[in-house]
């Protein structure tokens, strides 16, 4: 597992910070913060339950140089939330919270990567007045929380919010 999740990050061109680690999901996903990154010298940690997650700390310039090549727009993008780039039950996805300097919102973005490649599941942009969601997040275990509800599908728009969460379905 660890295996494929380095396969992401070098796929991504997304530079790790440390080992890869494990915590219980509901946890790892309460966390808004940046993970607390495991000393290399502990080597990288398998999860050994269907309820943890692997996950890696990410250096936040690599995230940003991921932004600029995947959207072909330098800057556009710029984090504003560490990223969560992890394991859970299998599957590996990053999701991005960055700030849209273009059309001055923010925006979560999620991927998931599979032997197909990669693709993007939820793109959320919000401001305090308006949140507009593309979710195709049907047939995972996630959904996104946006004030206290949880959207897994569909292409929509909602009240606004400062905050959005990838959260357990």
């Amino acid at each position: 597992m660890s295996n494929l999740l380095r396969n992401v990050l070098v796929g991504a061109g997304v530079a790790a910070v440390g080992a890869i680690g494990t915590k219980a999901a509901v946890d790892y996903f309460q966390n808004r913060g940046k993970e607390e990154v495991v000393d290399e010298s502990q080597g990288d940690a398998e999860a050994t339950s269907p309820d943890e997650v692997a996950y890696a700390t990410v250096e936040p310039s690599s995230v940003q140089a991921f932004l600029d090549a995947s959207f072909g727009n330098a800057g556009r993008y710029t984090p504003n939330r560490p990223p969560k780039i992890f394991d859970y039950q299998g599957q590996q996805y990053m999701v991005i919270w960055a700030f849209d300097n273009t059309q001055q919102k923010n925006q979560m973005m999620a991927f998931q990567y599979t032997d197909a490649g990669r693709k993007m599941v939820a793109s959320v942009g919000y401001t305090g007045d308006k949140t507009d969601y593309n979710l195709n997040l049907a047939g995972t275990p996630f959904a996104v929380d946006v004030n206290g509800e949880l959207l897994t599908s569909g292409q929509s728009e909602t009240a606004g919010t400062n905050d959005v969460d990838f959260v357990l379905a």
